[in-house]
């Protein structure tokens, strides 16, 4: 095989897995190739609980004959997981298909989703890791941190005005941001396993937390309430509209991640407010934020997010544009939303 046409089917892979979607899964893209390294068919992972970039990736082969089959290689960004969750093992479905090759960026390593690479290899397939290691590596860094550290993927929802406003001096805070941001934020609570906020914004805005399409109309699958704070929940708050939701009386978010993770979800939402966003943050245990940024202007209210024990701009906490489907920053009507990952470690400045 041509190494610089691997190298070139693991830099296609990585491109492709940055179309997905971050969340309880990391972001894989994957390509097979015939003997000569021709292209046959690419695939990614869109999110929980749709086919693996291997799957995928097979899904849109068409039939090769054994021998074609056997000369032909999968290039991956993520070693082949070996697990049954939502979807089957991908090393059992990539020996199923035939292929005798697999080239791989980097090991997964978990408990239950790793020892892909073995499992080929214990197959009979001709197995190689680690080309453009640091890349893959760098493409899911927070995803391996939040596993690292055996806590949920954690998404931070902030929505403010230009000046960083969430409210104004008044307290009135409903809508800063348009329908079309209000959707897409709906549409994110829906791909969530849980959401959270402070008791502060139940009292302030008595929000039903639950995920709702253009309609009005809740999705199927609904994300887990959870209020953070001290303060007794009112009996009649909307958010109790169902059993779906639990109070967890603490400011730590430590021990709301540690309870989260408890209930087996994978990816959780802070939505609010600045006291809970500030907490997270000051922690780091933010791995990505979708920013909601209105055109006004308040000079003066609540910000969204406050003291994060940041004495010296060196010391300030860093993000980094993160493209969905090519795109970190896109208009929903006159709002704009950026999506941001915190920077790693050893970037240092960008």
């Amino acid at each position: 095989m041509d190494t610089s046409r691997t190298t070139a089917a693991m830099r296609l892979a990585l491109e492709l897995a940055r179309r997905g979607t971050r969340g309880v899964n990391p972001l894989v893209g994957a390509v097979i190739m015939d003997a000569e390294g021709t292209i046959l068919a690419t695939g990614y992972h869109r999110g929980a609980g749709t086919p693996h970039a291997e799957a995928d990736a097979l899904s849109r082969l068409g039939t090769l004959d054994p021998a074609a089959a056997q000369a032909a290689t999968m290039v991956v960004s993520l070693e082949p997981c070996n697990h049954s969750g939502r979807t089957g093992p991908c090393s059992r479905a990539i020996i199923d298909a035939g292929i005798g090759n697999v080239v791989f960026a980097v090991s997964d390593g978990g408990k239950t989703s790793g020892g892909g690479g073995e499992a080929l290899r214990s197959a009979g397939l001709n197995v190689d890791h680690g080309l453009l290691e640091a890349e893959a590596r760098d493409l899911n860094h927070r995803w391996f941190t939040a596993r690292a550290h055996h806590r949920p993927f954690t998404t931070l929802h902030l929505a403010q005005t230009l000046d960083g406003r969430i409210a104004a001096k008044d307290g009135t805070s409903q809508w800063i941001t348009s329908p079309r941001s209000l959707l897409h934020a709906h549409q994110v609570r829906a791909s969530v396993g849980a959401i959270v906020v402070g008791t502060g914004t139940v009292f302030a805005d008595d929000p039903r937390l639950n995920a709702r399409n253009e309609h009005g109309e809740p999705f199927s699958t609904q994300p887990r309430r959870i209020v953070m704070g001290l303060r007794d929940i009112p009996a009649d708050a909307a958010l109790k509209a169902d059993s779906n939701w639990e109070q967890v009386r603490t400011r730590d978010p430590y021990e709301v991640l540690a309870l989260i993770s408890a209930r087996d979800i994978g990816h959780v939402l802070i939505e609010g407010g600045a006291s809970i966003a500030t907490a997270f943050l000051a922690a780091d245990l933010v791995d990505e934020i979708f920013l909601y940024q209105a055109p006004l202007l308040l000079g003066a209210g609540r910000n969204s997010v406050g003291d994060l024990g940041v004495e010296t701009l060196a010391a300030a906490r860093r993000f980094r544009l993160d493209p969905i489907d090519g795109e970190a920053v896109r208009l929903l009507g006159p709002d704009i939303l950026t999506h941001l990952e915190p920077l790693p470690a050893e970037t240092g400045t960008p």
